[in-house]
């Protein structure tokens, strides 16, 4: 699986209208089949009088992703398929997107309502922030108190995240450090502290 790939950074929502019928695309990200499948059931409680809420979600990214989707009722292939086919070419990993349909009165038939929702997909990921998925790694660095500020410097350039920092004989910092860049932040802590942070 990729360390690092692109996910929602928020959870959006936009409505479409197509022949009276309201479709409201809810987009959000879902880290694991269990927070979609939360996430979806979280839609069904808050727009509970609405005639359809149809998904699909994936979980991973590239060749490693979990999918699923439903029709919730829609005639088969009308809903699911086309959310999932729009989402599979957003370029995103851990998302699902709910569209939920209130019936305005008029049937959209099959050609339609595929349309309806890949349109409702469509308004909702362009309205979707990005962020990067990164897989981080724990690091516990001690130096002095004299390269405490190089190392932070390093830590910073990197992307890692400092989680605390100990002020004692020595300064000891624990850091979450992108997974891709562990061992190069190894090397630029040793050439920033002249060899003297020391990796626990």
């Amino acid at each position: 699986m990729d360390i690092r790939y692109p996910i929602p950074a928020d959870t959006v929502r936009t409505t479409i209208t197509v022949a009276n019928s309201r479709f409201i695309g809810t987009a959000g990200h879902t880290p694991s089949v269990e927070a979609a499948r939360a996430f979806i059931a979280a839609i069904r409680a808050e727009l509970p009088d609405a005639t359809h809420h149809c998904h699909a979600f994936l979980v991973g990214y590239g060749a490693c992703v979990t999918a699923g989707l439903s029709d919730d009722g829609e005639p088969a292939g009308t809903a699911g398929r086309p959310i999932l086919a729009v989402l599979r070419g957003a370029d995103l990993g851990d998302v699902t997107v709910v569209v939920t349909r209130y019936f305005g009165g008029t049937l959209l038939g099959t050609g339609g309502l595929v349309r309806a929702y890949g349109e409702a997909v469509r308004a909702v990921l362009d309205a979707l922030p990005r962020g990067e998925r990164v897989d981080l790694r724990p690091m516990v660095a001690q130096v002095s108190y004299g390269a405490y500020a190089a190392a932070r410097r390093v830590l910073e350039d990197v992307g890692a995240t400092i989680d605390t920092e100990e002020f004692g004989a020595a300064v000891r910092l624990l850091a979450s450090v992108p997974v891709d860049v562990y061992t190069q932040t190894t090397v630029a802590l040793a050439e920033a502290t002249a060899g003297q942070a020391v990796i626990e």
